[in-house]
């Protein structure tokens, strides 16, 4: 276990898509056929909560979905978990649960999750797979107070001084479907690169930090994963990829 790397991985959108899951915007740049500003913000869940709990309702729905399961990349990162042990970090930009439904033990989850609902008051999360609305009493306080444990535009991600920690002592950095336009994420290969990591990114087509990237592997992450995931256990990743 001494000689095994320290590898962050980051996962976005890409990486669910394959499941059945819409990635974050259409070409329309909609959100499942909503304006980011009408369903994902502070704002608009003052203006219009009615909207933003039956958006959520239905996405933890579709989550919950017999057509959505985990695929081939979901488990090779679970593959590489119980090789790396706490040597990996699972960071996800993702509000699903692919991960852990493919046997992913710890997975940082910065922008919350669609399976878990938030006290507005206490902050405090509960598991959740039904869908709630502001008539719902809360576990903690029996007010109706509960909103969707996500992280919306305008609010801080979740977990960053772990996820900062883990990168400044990362060997490994990998990207995975996601963009590289979105912050705090955007910059997670800056940091890594700063602190001496070897950085892969993983995507359909090079994402907008390309050049900061040392290998790039484009394809369905059903294919590139398993792949980079079988050279890093067998050591060979940063040879192979020079």
């Amino acid at each position: 276990m001494n000689n095994l790397p320290r590898v962050v991985v980051l996962t976005g959108a890409g990486i669910s898509a394959e499941s059945g899951l819409k990635t974050f915007r259409d070409s329309n740049g909609l959100w499942e056929n909503h304006r980011v500003e009408d369903v994902a913000t502070p704002d608009a869940f003052a203006r219009n909560p009615s909207l933003v709990y039956r958006f959520y309702n239905a996405r933890r729905a579709q989550l919950q979905g017999q057509n959505v399961k985990p695929n081939h990349a979901h488990h090779a990162l679970s593959s590489l978990a119980s090789k790396l042990g706490n040597k990996l970090t699972l960071v996800t930009q993702n509000v699903d649960n692919l991960h852990e439904q493919a046997g992913s033990p710890s997975v940082v989850h910065m922008h919350g999750e669609l399976l878990s609902a938030r006290c507005s008051e206490s902050e405090k999360r509960f598991y959740w797979e039904d869908g709630f609305d502001d008539t719902t009493p809360c576990p903690c306080c029996l007010k109706p107070v509960l909103r969707p444990d996500i992280v919306w535009f305008g609010e801080v991600p979740m977990y960053m001084e772990e996820i900062y920690t883990a990168l400044s002592q990362a060997d490994i950095f990998i990207a995975i479907g996601t963009s590289g336009q979105v912050y705090p994420a955007a910059g997670f290969v800056q940091i890594a690169k700063q602190a001496g990591a070897y950085c892969v990114e993983a995507n359909l087509e090079p994402g907008a930090s390309n050049a900061l990237f040392d290998a790039s592997f484009t394809g369905m992450a059903s294919q590139t994963v398993p792949d980079i995931t079988h050279k890093i256990i067998n050591n060979s990743l940063i040879a192979e990829s020079r």
